[in-house]
C-alpha cells in the first residue's frame, strides 16, 4: 500500500520537476541584467531616487553612500524618515549635510489610519519628486556603480512604463541561507518571467486582456516608474492598504495596459534584507499568506505541493533502497537531481553559497513551519509586530 502511494507521489513530484525545468530554464536566459549604455547626449531624463527609511540606521548609510557617489548626471535623493525611533534620522541628516543639494531629508507625515507604513512613506516621496524616473528603493538595499545609467537606458531600450529589479541578496548564517533562496527559486521556476514584458504567444488576445495581471510581478526592494505612469495609476495610494504593495503596483501597471519588466540585479545591486534569523521570521510573517490573496485553500494546497515534490522523495529514496523499489528509487533520485540542479544553478546566478542548495528540504520545512504560525495568526486575528509598528 505505501509504495502505491510513494509511486504516484514521486510520479507527481518528477512531473511537477520537468514541468518547472522548463520555466527555470526560460527564465535563466530571459530574465536578463539591466544595460549599461555609456552615457551621451540622449541621457536627458532626470531620475528622483526615493527612499523610505523607518529604523533603518545599521544599513541606511550604506544605501546612501552608494547612491550619493553615482555618477549619472542628472539625479536627485529624497530620503523620507518615517518616524524613526533610532539613529536613522540624524544619519539621513549627516548626509544631507555632506552632500547638500543632492541629498534631501523629508520627515514623515503622521500615518492615517487607513495606510499601511511602507505605501504611505512611499506616496509622501513620490508626491515630492521632481523626475521623469522615479525609482523607489529600499533602504536595506546598495547600488553597484552605474546603476543610475542602467536605469535610464534599460527604460529607453524597452520603452518601460515601470520596471524591477531582483537585488543579489546578502545572507547571514544557517537559516538565512537555506530558506531565503526559495522566494527566488519559486519564482524562477513558476512564472516565465518575459511574460510579465510581454504576452503568451500561444494565449489569445482577448484571454490576456481579461488575465493580464495574472503575470504581475514586482520586487519592491526597487521598483522605478516613469512619472506618466506613476501619475496614472494613482501612485502608492492605489495600494495604501496593501501589504505585498509591490505586486499590486505592478497589477496597477498591468490593468492600465501599461509595460512592466523585470530584471536581474546580479552586478547592480544587493539587499541587506535581514540582520538576524529572528528578523528574518518576522519578515516573512507579516506578508507571507497576503502573497496567496489571504486564500487559505491555495495557501493549503501549495503547501501539500511542496511536501509532495520537495520532502516525499528524501525519505522516498531511503525507503526504496531499503525494500528495493527500484522505480520508486529512480523516480525520487530524479526529483532530487532536478532540485539540486535547479538550486546550484541558483547559488551560481546569483553569488550565493552553493553548499546551501543541499539544505534546499530543510529550507521548505523551514516555510511549512512558518505557514502554521500564519495561519495561527490569520485565524486569531493576531498582528506581526514590523519596524515597531502592529501589522495585521
Amino acid at each position: 500500500m505505501i509504495e502505491t502511494l510513494l509511486f504516484w507521489l514521486n510520479s507527481f513530484a518528477l512531473f511537477y520537476m520537468l514541468l518547472t525545468s522548463v520555466v527555470f530554464l526560460r527564465n535563466r536566459f530571459e530574465l536578463t541584467n539591466l544595460i549599461y549604455q555609456k552615457p551621451d547626449s540622449s541621457f536627458t531624463k532626470k531620475i528622483s531616487v526615493c527612499i523610505p527609511a523607518r529604523n533603518e540606521e545599521a544599513v541606511i548609510g550604506k544605501l546612501l553612500e552608494s547612491v550619493c557617489t553615482q555618477k549619472h548626471g542628472n539625479f536627485e535623493i529624497l530620503v523620507l524618515d518615517d518616524n524613526s525611533e533610532d539613529r536613522t534620522a540624524e544619519i539621513i541628516k549627516r548626509y544631507s549635510e555632506k552632500f547638500p543639494g543632492l541629498v534631501r531629508k523629508i520627515d514623515g507625515a503622521p500615518k492615517p489610519e487607513d495606510w499601511l507604513g511602507k505605501p504611505w512613506a512611499c506616496n509622501q516621496l513620490g508626491k515630492t519628486a521632481t523626475g521623469n524616473i522615479i525609482l523607489f528603493l529600499d533602504a536595506d538595499t546598495e547600488l553597484y556603480d552605474q546603476f543610475l545609467e542602467k536605469l535610464e537606458a534599460t527604460f529607453k531600450k524597452y520603452n518601460l512604463d515601470m520596471l524591477t529589479v531582483w537585488p543579489e541578496q546578502i545572507m547571514r548564517g544557517f537559516w538565512q541561507q537555506s530558506a531565503m533562496p526559495l522566494v527566488y527559486y519559486a519564482l524562477l521556476t513558476l512564472l516565465p518571467s518575459i511574460y510579465v514584458y510581454r504576452k503568451p504567444r500561444w494565449m489569445p488576445s482577448f484571454v490576456y486582456k481579461r488575465f493580464s495581471d495574472t503575470f504581475a510581478a514586482a520586487c519592491g526592494q526597487c521598483v522605478a516608474f516613469t512619472k506618466q505612469a506613476y501619475s496614472e495609476i494613482s501612485g502608492h495610494e492605489s495600494v495604501k492598504s496593501e501589504i505585498v504593495e509591490d505586486v499590486e503596483l505592478a497589477r496597477e501597471i498591468k490593468n492600465k495596459g501599461l509595460i512592466l519588466r523585470m530584471f536581474s540585479g546580479v552586478g547592480s545591486i544587493r539587499c541587506d534584507m535581514y540582520q538576524s534569523s529572528k528578523e528574518m521570521f518576522q519578515g516573512f510573517r507579516k506578508n507571507f499568506l497576503a502573497g496567496f490573496n489571504y486564500s487559505i485553500p491555495k495557501f493549503l494546497s501549495a503547501a501539500l505541493i511542496h511536501i509532495i515534490v520537495f520532502i516525499i522523495p528524501f525519505y522516498s529514496i531511503i525507503h526504496a533502497w531499503i525494500f528495493r523499489y527500484a522505480e520508486i528509487f529512480f523516480m525520487a533520485a530524479g526529483v532530487i537531481s532536478l532540485v539540486l540542479l535547479h538550486r546550484l544553478i541558483l547559488a551560481v546566478w546569483f553569488r550565493w553559497n552553493p553548499i546551501y542548495a543541499f539544505t534546499h528540504p530543510i529550507g521548505v520545512l523551514w516555510f511549512q513551519w512558518l505557514g502554521m504560525v500564519k495561519i495561527y495568526d490569520y485565524l486569531t486575528g493576531n498582528k506581526v509586530l514590523w519596524k515597531g509598528r502592529k501589522v495585521s
